[in-house]
């Protein structure tokens, strides 16, 4: 993973996209709904609130349930945002570019909402639990919305390119984690890369050289 900043625009959805402030004076007696119905582990971006006035976005997986749950890993920006501020904006993306580079870098953008965002939540935070998992400790959330905006429908298909491009993600974000088998996860990595060769389009290719830019893996010559 990189320590180089990207500084990007964004979509702005709610009116308090610039500052974070004037939300908390919002009246949240009406209880908002996922704007689409989660189950299993949902990949989604989450963007919080850091210190220097700028959105960090990074990938949360939201596990389905009453109430919805997620766990940040390691000492992220995520996680110390998620304890700074006690709230973030879900949003589900299509585009594998902006995911990739989420999982698996430092995207701070200034307004909170990305482009490819198709619908966007307001949640709370709360941490329930914490734990150590292969010598990195976690900390597990409830997310709670309080404000959902769905920002355009689309007609949805099915891209095995896609999904590639996310079990890419996860495996490249494990290599510099000792309790895992690094052959294992380059094994694993040059399947994500034949599955994107043959199934993806242009921007799963591109979210795939990302996750070679971001990360320690450097495929074999036979990929």
């Amino acid at each position: 993973m990189t320590d180089d900043r990207t500084t990007r625009g964004s979509r702005g959805i709610d009116d308090d996209r610039t500052t974070g402030t004037a939300e908390s004076d919002r009246d949240e007696s009406t209880p908002a709904e996922w704007p689409v119905a989660l189950s299993g582990v949902t990949e989604s971006v989450v963007t919080t609130l850091g210190p220097n006035g700028l959105w960090n976005a990074a990938a949360l997986g939201l596990r389905a349930g009453d109430p919805v749950t997620a766990r940040t890993w390691g000492n992220t920006r995520t996680r110390r945002n998620f304890h700074r501020r006690g709230e973030a904006r879900v949003q589900f993306v299509d585009d594998p570019v902006d995911f990739a580079d989420a999982a698996l870098s430092i995207v701070e953008l200034e307004e909170p909402i990305l482009e490819s965002a198709s619908a966007c939540v307001r949640v709370s935070v709360e941490r329930i639990e914490s734990g150590t998992d292969g010598g990195t400790d976690w900390e597990a959330w409830t997310l709670t919305p309080l404000e959902s905006r769905t920002v355009s429908e689309r007609v949805p298909t099915i891209d095995r390119g896609f999904g590639a491009v996310v079990e890419a993600t996860v495996a490249a974000s494990r290599l510099s984690v000792p309790d895992y088998d690094e052959a294992e996860l380059r094994d694993r990595l040059a399947y994500c890369a034949s599955v994107v060769d043959r199934a993806g389009g242009p921007r799963e290719r591109e979210a795939l050289e990302r996750v070679r830019e971001h990360s320690s893996w450097e495929p074999r010559s036979e990929e």
